[in-house]
């Protein structure tokens, strides 16, 4: 509620939410921020016009009242109302209840080179494939965050996966028409990236939103010790309302980072690796690799999807 556009208030007189705009207060968030005097000498307006445009985007901006069996009542037929993308990997989609659920984050965890990329990849194809083939025939935004987007791989991946389709005249190019790349080269751009997104998801029939990978964009910045704030808090609970309001899977892939054994570790996709360390007591650690971004990040996925490689086989455990 605290990212809602000023813009879109329609309660609010035009005249009001020019000025807003113009002082650069797009959000309801933005607004609430300052105090009403703050509000009086950057607008430049009376004190009563000030407390009438806070007034009318509280009572928008804030969550109505609902009662124990409203909700109950809603997360019912929010239950009812979603789906899932099959990822047409049967073991996954039974442990899954038919695959990657709507309106829910899925993360992708694992070492790199384990095929985080091309599983976004073929479920992208998915997502974009008709509905007479199994898909949902719709868009799909893929943020490319380590330039890793491959489209000639796309398309081996259709071809070899879907021939039936793929070989069909020019349904390369239109499945390829269906997938939007974007490119952020810093944290700045990505949340620029997604301010927008919101506006695309229902003007263009976005059936699914891939980042890869989340990690990448505050690459050392989760692992100095511990922080007051983390870096991804606002994204975090940005791409839990998006998937809510939207009704689609989000998918991201996260990286792995070593921990010591003496602190908790969770997950056992890679073995210990022994790493010396010169110091008065010349004390061994044992390094394991666990899932980046920290605990913060791991409580705000709805699953968490594991990879491993195990003596030349392909294996995923799930976390929900």
């Amino acid at each position: 509620m605290a990212n809602k556009l000023i813009s879109e208030m329609g309660l609010l007189p035009k005249s009001i939410t020019n000025i807003f705009a113009a002082r650069n207060i797009i959000t309801a968030k933005d607004a609430l921020s300052l105090t009403e005097f703050e509000l009086m000498e950057l607008l430049d307006v009376s004190l009563s016009e000030v407390t009438f445009a806070v007034s009318l985007i509280s009572q928008i901006a804030s969550p109505p009242c609902q009662t124990v069996q409203s909700i109950l009542e809603q997360r019912m037929q929010n239950e009812y109302l979603t789906g899932h993308l099959p990822t047409n990997l049967k073991g996954l989609d039974a442990a899954l209840s038919g695959g990657l659920p709507f309106g829910a984050l899925t993360e992708l965890v694992g070492p790199a080179g384990i095929g985080k990329t091309q599983f976004c990849l073929k479920i992208s194809l998915l997502a974009a494939l008709p509905s007479c083939y199994g898909g949902l025939d719709g868009h799909v935004i893929y943020i490319d965050v380590e330039s890793k987007f491959n489209s000639r791989r796309l398309i081996e991946i259709g071809l070899s996966s879907f021939p039936e389709v793929f070989c069909l005249d020019g349904i390369s190019k239109e499945m390829a028409g269906r997938i939007t790349v974007l490119r952020p080269g810093s944290l700045t751009e990505f949340t620029e990236s997604l301010q927008k997104i919101k506006v695309s998801l229902l003007q263009h029939q976005v059936k699914l939103l891939v980042i890869d990978s989340m990690a990448a964009l505050v690459s050392g910045e989760y692992d100095q010790g511990p922080q007051r704030q983390h870096p991804l808090g606002w994204h975090i609970s940005f791409l839990k309302s998006l998937a809510e309001f939207s009704r689609i899977p989000v998918v991201m892939t996260n990286q792995v980072r070593s921990r010591s054994t003496n602190q908790i570790t969770r997950y056992s996709f890679e073995g210990k690796n022994s790493v010396s360390t010169t110091n008065d007591d010349s004390r061994q650690f044992d390094s394991h690799l666990v899932a980046a971004l920290g605990i913060h990040w791991a409580h705000a996925v709805t699953v968490r999807l594991v990879l491993e490689s195990r003596s030349g086989s392909f294996n995923t455990s799930q976390h929900m």
